[in-house]
């Protein structure tokens, strides 16, 4: 379950906003509020109430920041739901709605057959069930409420923005952090390589085992990329999984999330690495293999330089890929300029 949209009266709270001014939250409900937001489960609301008024109880409660894209008004209440998916880029199926009548759950029920209804008396029950329970819990998890706010405010600002992109992204006091992977990393990084689609070099998938098997070879180098800005936290964006040898560097991976396309994350990581390639002294050489999805990713290798009929030797004397369909691109690296909207703080590999 990705997010589960709450109503208000005699659900999340105790009693009828518009009868009784003291409605109030029971401790059991606000630490259920609590818990699904440590893991990751966006919350939003669904209620019929004048807008200002149930919003301002909310914040006098304490707990109006762990709601997302609340939906307070008058319509029907799939309309509301429909709406926070859709916002959100949720399918139906990861959506839960809670509702202490009968009446709104069968309407949701009707008109969105794919979300979960519950009833209100189950509430506390909530962080006990399968489907509010991730398999596992990263950092960015545990902050996804808050990268989420920030990604609302950052879209607001970019539609009010005139002039060039270019000028907007300098706005955003952009920082990129390229750093060495840590135990706790790990199972994000784990997740860049198994969701991550169109900008995944291979399509490869690295297990949880395989990575931290890595991380103890002295040979290789996995590296995670986080994203900030005034808005705040992008969370883990890229990992990069590389191989040093004498005379090359082999990129074995490079994958970065989609949504961070638009800040040109993707070429800002690679002038990185061959810039650091070129104080080393060393070539590149980047598997890669086209898949249905990945096109993105391989127009950033072949802007940035990598080319796959260079004469050069290295990629010869690397072992052979694992993966069918593999490229061998290989890059002769020269320095790179810096980025000019974004800071670069990097771990030094030269």
């Amino acid at each position: 379950m990705k997010c589960l949209v709450w109503d208000l009266d005699n659900t999340l709270w105790q009693g009828t906003l518009l009868e009784d001014d003291e409605v109030t939250l029971p401790d059991a409900i606000r630490d259920v509020v609590v818990e699904l937001d440590s893991r990751g489960i966006l919350q939003s609301v669904a209620s019929k109430n004048d807008h200002e008024t149930a919003w301002a109880r909310l914040e006098s409660l304490g707990i109006a920041e762990y709601f997302v894209l609340p939906r307070i008004g008058w319509g029907p209440k799939s309309d509301s739901v429909r709406q926070i998916a859709d916002t959100l880029g949720f399918a139906l199926t990861t959506i839960g709605f809670i509702d202490d009548r009968p009446t709104e759950r069968a309407e949701v029920a009707y008109h969105l057959p794919e979300v979960r209804c519950y009833e209100a008396e189950s509430a506390q029950l909530l962080p006990a069930r399968a489907e509010f329970t991730p398999s596992s819990q990263t950092v960015d998890s545990r902050r996804r409420r808050q990268m989420y706010q920030a990604g609302f405010r950052r879209e607001a600002a970019r539609a009010e923005a005139d002039g060039p992109d270019e000028e907007f992204l300098r706005t955003l006091e952009l920082e990129l952090r390229i750093g060495r992977a840590t135990d706790e990393e790990l199972s994000r990084v784990e997740e860049l390589t198994l969701r991550t689609s169109q900008m995944n070099a291979t399509g490869v998938h690295y297990s949880d085992g395989d990575l931290r098997r890595l991380l103890t070879d002295p040979g290789h180098e996995i590296l995670v990329v986080t994203l900030t800005d005034r808005f705040g936290p992008h969370g883990a964006i890229g990992v990069l999984l590389l191989e040093r040898h004498p005379e090359t560097w082999h990129l074995k991976l490079l994958a970065t999330s989609c949504r961070v396309v638009s800040f040109g994350a993707g070429a800002t990581i690679l002038n990185w690495l061959i810039d650091e390639a070129a104080r080393a002294g060393t070539h590149l050489v980047a598997d890669f293999r086209p898949t249905e999805r990945n096109r993105m990713m391989e127009i950033a290798y072949r802007f940035a330089g990598f080319l796959d009929d260079d004469p050069c030797s290295c990629a010869a004397a690397l072992p052979p890929g694992a993966a069918d369909g593999l490229q061998r691109l290989h890059l002769r690296p020269a320095p790179r300029p810096a980025s000019t909207t974004t800071r670069v703080s990097a771990v030094a590999l030269a």
